[in-house]
């Protein structure tokens, strides 16, 4: 297994690996590569649905996956796979997202206990579009001026439950534009990851975020001073897919987003999920 880091430290990809294949030595030093760039890229994986399953679930229990946009649930047979796709077959979406673009988030940041880790496998993708984007909430917490990080410690911030990121209204949810009145959960702004120790920004996404125990306007004036640093190139790195490709993020220190691409081009992604606890406060 060679450990080849992007430039700047944040995100790496292995190579030499084939995860159908790897033993328990192997595995654990995976991990170690994966807490250590938060971000990894294995190229070049041959995986059936039963094989990216049976690898997720190294990392601990998986997440059932969640309802899509057009009434389906799951793969058949997989419960735990999200169909990432703009593809229709016979009138009805076979996944989710579509083809626009995805905003920045942490994936299911307004449940309780959002997910540890998602991995995100590529079975068809355009040659041009649909980059996938990553940013490291370590870095974007110490880019912050110290004056805003003193105004915000100690706050916890609403993470909105009603869209996803390609901004479509989930399965069963009411939409309101008073995000302390829509569905989600409260999370530390300031947290500590609970295997690295770093501190680290958990902002989820922006849409109907709320700063608890601010008025609206403070919270969102906050929020965007917050937010205006997370494109910045230097806490980022851009990916662009190849059929093959799995990646691996951690999702409790990272943020992601995807790039919209032509309609007319299929792309179809299989993501499983690793279920995670709430992010702990730092102290």
């Amino acid at each position: 297994m060679e450990v080849r880091p992007n430039a700047g430290g944040f995100g790496a990809e292995l190579r030499g690996i084939d995860v159908r294949g790897l033993d328990g030595a192997g595995f654990a030093a995976l991990r170690r590569a994966w807490i250590a760039h938060a971000v990894l890229l294995l190229r070049d994986q041959v995986l059936t649905d039963d094989d990216l399953v049976a690898f997720s679930r190294r990392f601990g229990d998986l997440d059932l996956a969640p309802v899509q946009e057009s009434g389906r649930s799951t793969v058949v047979g997989r419960p735990e796979i999200y169909v990432v796709s703009n593809v229709i077959e016979n009138g009805v979406a076979i996944g989710s997202l579509g083809a626009g673009e995805a905003v920045w988030h942490t994936d299911m940041s307004y449940l309780p206990a959002p997910p540890m880790a998602s991995l995100l496998y590529a079975l068809e993708v355009p040659a041009e579009g649909g980059d996938t984007w990553f940013c490291s909430m370590y870095a974007a917490l110490e880019r912050l001026a110290p004056e805003l990080r003193r105004r915000i410690a100690g706050r916890r911030v609403k993470h909105d439950g009603t869209y996803n990121s390609g901004g479509y209204v989930r399965q069963g949810v009411t939409p309101t534009d008073d995000p302390r009145a829509a569905p989600g959960a409260l999370h530390p702004l300031i947290c500590r990851h609970p295997e690295s120790g770093r501190e680290m920004l958990y902002l989820g996404r922006r849409r109907n975020a709320w700063l608890e125990g601010l008025d609206l306007a403070e919270s969102d004036a906050l929020l965007d001073a917050i937010w205006a640093g997370i494109d910045a190139p230097e806490i980022g790195w851009r990916h662009h897919w190849r059929p093959g490709d799995l990646v691996l993020w951690d999702n409790r220190c990272t943020m992601h987003r995807r790039d919209a691409f032509d309609p007319a081009r299929r792309r179809i992604m299989h993501r499983t999920q690793v279920k995670g606890v709430a992010p702990p406060a730092a102290a």
